[in-house]
């Protein structure tokens, strides 16, 4: 199973298409997650039309987008909980809100936003992962998205690139 991993789209402010790159791995995806800060509902209605979208709103989104999505979700895939939240508040880190988001509930991997910062890695037993932003780069050497694969286990990783087209 492929689960293309998205956040802080930020459109069409910060781009009136996806870039290339992702719509060729949009294609052949099973599932979308996307983070939080789409900005607007068309990007929503966009992605559901290559697979199922599980997304969560952010700090940026639209009225239309906080009446259909939640803050938090859980993505259940092959028995692994995927908990999915944008990150944005006040104190504490994005990432330690991530995590506290789900601190009362049993998630394998949170999926995240609202930093732009890519990462990866496990925390407590728990994975997380912000797949950074294919419009926004803000201070971040590249664009980026993520994949995940998930099998008998989840695998996960970043793509990068520095062209939008």
């Amino acid at each position: 199973m492929k689960i293309v991993v998205l956040s802080d789209t930020h459109m069409p402010k910060k781009g009136r298409t996806l870039p290339g790159k992702l719509l060729r791995e949009l294609d052949s995806a099973d599932y979308i997650i996307h983070a939080g800060d789409w900005q607007t509902i068309e990007l929503y209605n966009e992605l559901g039309k290559y697979a199922e979208v599980k997304g969560v709103t952010g700090n940026v989104d639209s009225p239309e987008l906080k009446a259909k999505l939640n803050s938090k979700e859980i993505l259940v895939v092959n028995d692994f909980r995927i908990g999915i939240v944008h990150g944005h508040g006040s104190g504490k880190t994005t990432e330690r809100r991530a995590q506290d988001a789900f601190k009362d509930e049993r998630v394998d991997w949170i999926v995240y936003g609202h930093s732009h910062i890519p990462v990866l890695k496990e925390l407590a037993g728990t994975i997380l992962f912000n797949p950074g932003s294919p419009t926004d780069k803000r201070r971040q050497k590249e664009f980026s998205f993520g994949i995940m694969t998930v099998t008998d286990v989840v695998r996960a990783e970043h793509i990068f690139y520095s062209d939008r087209t």
